[in-house]
């Protein structure tokens, strides 16, 4: 069926919009952080693979780090074992470690691997311990009481932090036109293996690898003021100004820092976009106004 006049001049015109995109980030390396509702929805999932096979198609260099807490949470659930939080953080003792490495490095990262591979690309599953791209150290968590002279140190098991990142397998994989597909499990000096949040991942891979660009997915519109209407073209001043006066909060506020990171590290832009729009990255990279809130320099 031929495309109707009506429709002819807003195609072309969005076509004609992706042109100066495709330039610019031609050779460039862009961290997407894949999570949230973009990770459970089938439309969404398949329209993000869509995504990242068409950058690839272009000349870009895209490299995806994904979550996977609501998978590990129903795993656990699973095998009868109950999941514990501290300020967020999930209390990882060896059994649920395991269970960890299973699904992000199993299920979760190659059901990713086959979407991408499916519609065209060509990516390759890795997590932290492969190549030793992610060598962790153990988070050390305190709790702050008034009744205490010292703060409480609180043992949450196998969770980590990055200590540093080695490239070089990352740096072959894009060389061979492979998309690297990343879950954020790191190994520490004692060979333990650590779940790290999927954020602070894209973050550092994104500064180690002189990004263009850190997107990260969320399943809110990204960063709002206090009447909630959407903000972007954030520089760092202004971030800070809104975290000090409480506009940025709650779950918002590690993702600001991530994203705040990388662009004071050397990274041009970082976004937080919403992963419940389709073809969000599609059109947070493509298009003049994006789907988000715009971090930059």
């Amino acid at each position: 069926m031929p495309i109707k006049p009506t429709d002819a001049h807003q195609i072309a015109k969005v076509l004609s919009e992706a042109l100066p995109y495709i330039q610019r980030f031609h050779g460039k390396t862009l961290v997407i952080k894949y999570g949230g509702n973009a990770m459970v929805d089938e439309q969404l999932k398949s329209g993000f693979a869509r995504d990242i096979v068409l950058m690839k198609t272009v000349g870009m260099n895209p490299v995806v780090v994904h979550g996977g807490g609501p998978q590990i949470g129903n795993m656990l659930k699973q095998i009868g074992k109950e999941s514990t939080f501290v300020e967020g953080m999930r209390v990882t003792d060896s059994e649920t470690m395991d269970v960890v490495e299973m699904v992000l490095g199993g299920l979760v990262n190659k059901e990713i691997v086959n979407l991408i591979n499916q519609h065209g690309g060509k990516a390759v599953g890795l997590t932290g311990k492969d190549g030793e791209l992610i060598h962790a150290r153990k988070l050390t968590f305190e709790r702050h009481n008034p009744e205490m002279n010292a703060p409480e140190i609180i043992d949450i098991g196998h969770v980590g932090e990055v200590a540093s990142i080695d490239p070089s397998v990352l740096e072959m994989l894009v060389q061979g036109d492979v998309i690297p597909v990343i879950a954020p499990i790191g190994v520490g000096e004692d060979g333990q293996s650590y779940n790290i949040n999927a954020d602070l991942v894209a973050s550092k891979l994104a500064t180690t690898l002189q990004a263009e660009k850190l997107i990260l997915l969320t399943n809110t519109p990204g960063v709002l003021d206090k009447d909630g209407n959407l903000l972007t073209g954030l520089k760092a001043a202004r971030v800070e100004a809104l975290i000090a006066d409480g506009t940025i909060h709650g779950g918002m506020l590690p993702k600001i820092r991530c994203a705040l990171d990388a662009v004071q590290a050397g990274v041009n832009t970082a976004q937080i976009i919403d992963g419940r729009v389709a073809h969000a990255v599609l059109l947070e990279v493509f298009t003049d106004e994006g789907v988000g809130t715009l971090i930059k320099r």
